[in-house]
């Protein structure tokens, strides 16, 4: 069964996550690679969204972090601050799910602006609950496809922290969570060196090359030793992911 490089990076996406784990999902890719992940391997993982939703069983993909599917098949649901005071900033959840509009080596990311803050040429939806997510997480997986204009050697603003300038960064800043441990693209994914906290490529997705990844990244980008390739989607995967991005544009259950 042939399938696209986007689909790829949410097969990948979905396979970070384990069964059991609480998850802080982000709208977009993330959601749709956690329910995928719920629908396949991991059918005990803990979906929480921003609204205030805990173990949600959407059966449709989300629109938005309000929409009422969330509430409807949530184990619970209750205020925003008590997500972000009570589960969210003492560490209670695995696993931060983000995209990013602009990521830089240090794995920072900015929904922000697109140039500089007070003059932007470009005004992006902004933090929501991305900084908080991204601070205390046990740990952040960030899903984005790879290119140049998203992968820059500094991010024009930082809306969340990755490892900020560098190593001890996040243990001087009081910072909870482990920060990014992998960002995986449409060719492959990228980890932090666990000295220098920079993004290193350590998997390629089938077909992607070192050469793809590197001219698709705004600074030199590092490359594993070990350097492994990852496992195509399998037939399951690609039924089941279908099914549920088929949802998003029919408004109904996945078959």
């Amino acid at each position: 069964m042939s399938w696209t490089t986007s689909e790829m990076m949410t097969v990948a996406a979905s396979r970070a996550l384990r069964d059991g784990a609480t998850c802080f999902v982000g709208i977009g890719k993330p959601s749709t690679a956690a329910n995928l992940a719920r629908a396949t391997h991991a059918p005990g993982l803990v979906l929480i969204y921003e609204s205030g939703t805990i173990g949600a069983k959407p059966d449709r993909l989300p629109l938005s972090i309000g929409d009422g599917v969330l509430a409807e098949t949530a184990t619970t649901v209750v205020s925003v601050p008590e997500i972000f005071n009570y589960w969210l900033q003492p560490g209670r959840i695995d696993v931060g799910f983000l995209g990013a509009a602009q990521l830089d080596r240090l794995a920072n990311i900015n929904t922000t602006v697109i140039g500089p803050y007070d003059d932007p040429t470009v005004r992006l939806p902004g933090a929501g609950g991305a900084p908080e997510i991204a601070a205390s997480c046990r740990e952040v997986v960030v899903v984005v496809a790879q290119s140049r204009r998203t992968f820059v050697e500094r991010v024009d603003f930082v809306t969340s922290v990755g490892f900020g300038d560098g190593p001890g960064y996040r243990e001087r800043h009081g910072l909870r969570g482990r920060g990014p441990t992998q960002v995986i693209t449409d060719l492959g994914v990228l980890r932090p060196d666990p000295v220098t906290c920079e993004l290193v490529l350590t998997e390629l997705h089938p077909g992607a090359t070192v050469e793809q990844a590197r001219e698709a990244t705004g600074w030199d980008l590092r490359v594993a030793a070990d350097l492994s390739v990852t496992p195509e989607p399998s037939e399951h995967e690609l039924r089941v992911l279908r099914a549920i991005e088929a949802t998003a544009t029919s408004g109904g259950a996945a078959p």
